[in-house]
């Protein structure tokens, strides 16, 4: 049987944050509240949906990735470090540094695998094959995972935990690997979604309930949902050119947030796309995946 279609669905902002470079939605379900970052303003913010009230820590750096930890702190990926934010006091901890080999490399994308271990991407555009994925384990080692790549992007699990996904923007491929939970080890790398035939690039990646892949489409004003195995099932519009990335949040995990930017644009192409930056919700028609917490 063919995979079912995208129904047609609809977006509504919900935060005017005119965010620079909005990006790393991370749901928080004891919470109720959705993490996300602007990068490039240095900025980790927290957005309550049901009163919609958002507030942030100024963090210093190029915050771009995050994932939930014990005792009320994110682990968060900043500029060449993996650090500690606690949420009480605002306090940022280094907890491991690395030295990339080509200038203007820095961490982008991360998420934690469901046994606890975050998985973090470099990006490296002006060195082309200069960048990584990482596997950050919650006793402090990390371990270099995938080479070759120039902006590691969108990563996520199957339902099963069998299979783990990662974008490589420039390549506009969406690769799949079989995933040992096990060992944390990733093997027989295929393409699972190849975007070659469009000027648009897949950036953040979520996956719900039914393996269905959910991907942002930078200066693509729409988040695309691929079947596990690739098919397109349809686009969902935005009002914006570029948005990031998409995670699942909401008491039941059926609302998709889309995290967008506002870098790179125009003064025409702001007034054409005046909510460029913003945050936006889609009410989805499968429930997400819960987020896993850095450490179990």
């Amino acid at each position: 049987m063919p995979p079912a279609t995208l129904p047609e669905l609809s977006a509504q902002n919900v935060l005017n944050a005119r965010a620079r470079l909005g990006e790393g939605p991370l749901w928080d379900g004891d919470q109720q509240v959705l993490y996300w970052v602007d990068i490039l303003n240095h900025r980790v913010h927290v957005f309550e949906p049901s009163s919609g009230d958002d507030c942030h820590w100024d963090v210093g750096d190029m915050g771009s990735a995050m994932a939930l930890m014990k005792d009320n702190r994110l682990l968060v990926a900043m500029g060449n470090r993996i650090a500690s934010l606690d949420l009480s006091s605002g306090a940022v901890e280094t907890l491991h540094t690395v030295e990339f080999d080509a200038p203007g490399t820095r961490f982008n994308d991360g998420k934690c695998d469901p046994q606890g271990r975050f998985w973090i991407g470099s990006m490296s555009p002006e060195n082309p094959g200069h960048a990584a994925l990482y596997r950050y384990d919650p006793d402090g080692s990390m371990r270099t995972m995938v080479t070759d790549l120039t902006i590691s992007n969108g990563l996520g699990w199957s339902p099963d935990g069998g299979t783990f996904y990662l974008t490589d923007s420039p390549q506009r491929k969406i690769f799949a690997y079989r995933f040992d939970g096990t060992t944390g080890e990733i093997s027989d790398r295929t393409v699972a979604v190849e975007l070659d035939d469009e000027a648009i690039e897949p950036d953040g990646l979520t996956i719900d309930a039914e393996g269905n892949i959910w991907t942002s489409l930078w200066d693509g004003w729409c988040v695309a949902c691929f079947s596990p195995t690739g098919e397109a099932l349809g686009r969902v519009k935005l009002p914006v050119p570029r948005p990031t990335c998409p995670t699942f949040g909401g008491p039941n995990l059926s609302t998709l947030y889309v995290t967008t930017a506002s870098v790179g644009l125009s003064q025409k192409e702001i007034q054409q796309a005046f909510y460029s930056g913003d945050v936006f919700a889609i009410a989805a028609p499968a429930p997400g995946l819960p987020t896993h917490r850095f450490g179990g």
